[in-house]
């Protein structure tokens, strides 16, 4: 993949956990909301219908205000990839404000855990800038580290 570093924003780690639980927390709405936001903020309602087309909507309580994203899953690898954006919502609808399309990649390491990649592409250099600015990289650090302590407490019981 051609990654533009004027329009996109790249964050890769190293799990400790199994791909295959990174990825039913990225699909299902009741693991999403454990991690989605970081902390004190929190996810209260999440829609998912896992295909490509299917809605990927999520709403957020941030110091008390309520923040909804509407989009859609734009392509679907099991295990592997997903892609989503907010440029359009169910039904194909396009969005009059698209911020972004992330797109999460997933590899096993040796040892049994996850090389995890989410990219977020803009469509500008000033959307990319402001989303850097605003904490990209600290907020979605914090979404991955709050998703491994949330598989981590899946793994014990």
């Amino acid at each position: 993949m051609q990654l533009d570093p004027k329009t996109d924003l790249v964050l890769t780690r190293t799990l400790p956990v199994p791909r295959s639980l990174v990825w039913e927390c990225w699909t299902n709405p009741e693991h999403l909301a454990q991690f989605f936001v970081p902390r004190p903020h929190r996810v209260t309602a999440c829609h998912i219908d896992l295909r490509v087309g299917g809605r990927f909507d999520t709403s957020f309580d941030v110091d008390g205000a309520t923040m909804e994203n509407k989009g859609v899953y734009l392509e679907i690898v099991p295990e592997e990839r997903l892609v989503f954006t907010d440029a359009y919502s169910e039904g194909w609808k396009p969005a009059p404000e698209p911020f972004m399309t992330a797109i999460l990649l997933l590899e096993d390491t040796p040892d049994g855990g996850t090389k995890y990649t989410a990219i977020a592409r803009h469509r500008s250099e000033a959307t990319r800038q402001s989303h850097e600015d605003r904490g990209f990289y600290d907020g979605w650090g914090t979404v991955v580290d709050q998703m491994v302590e949330h598989i981590q407490a899946m793994m014990q019981r």
